[in-house]
């Protein structure tokens, strides 16, 4: 599968193009890795007076909110560079 034409280019265009199938893999991958960062991160703050499971279910929700803008503004701001 990993040795298929289409698979080899979309994953050389995830480092090298801005396009819309590289911008949605690159948020799903980001909003996984902050909620997984944001529940281990409410566990470790928060997890004794609220309850371990409430913690990372409350670090897991409020994580994406900042790293979803950043993405966006980040690939934007890469695409602006890129034509340049």
């Amino acid at each position: 599968m990993i040795n298929d034409a289409g698979v080899r280019v979309f994953i050389s265009s995830l480092n090298t193009d801005i396009n819309w199938a590289t911008i949605s893999t690159w948020l799903v991958i980001a909003v996984i890795l902050s909620m997984v960062g944001g529940a281990l991160g409410g566990m470790m703050i928060a997890g004794k007076d609220l309850g371990f499971k409430f913690a990372a279910i409350i670090g897991s929700l409020f994580a994406p909110a900042g790293v979803i803008p950043t993405l966006i503004l980040g690939l934007l701001l890469l695409n602006f560079l890129g034509n340049y």
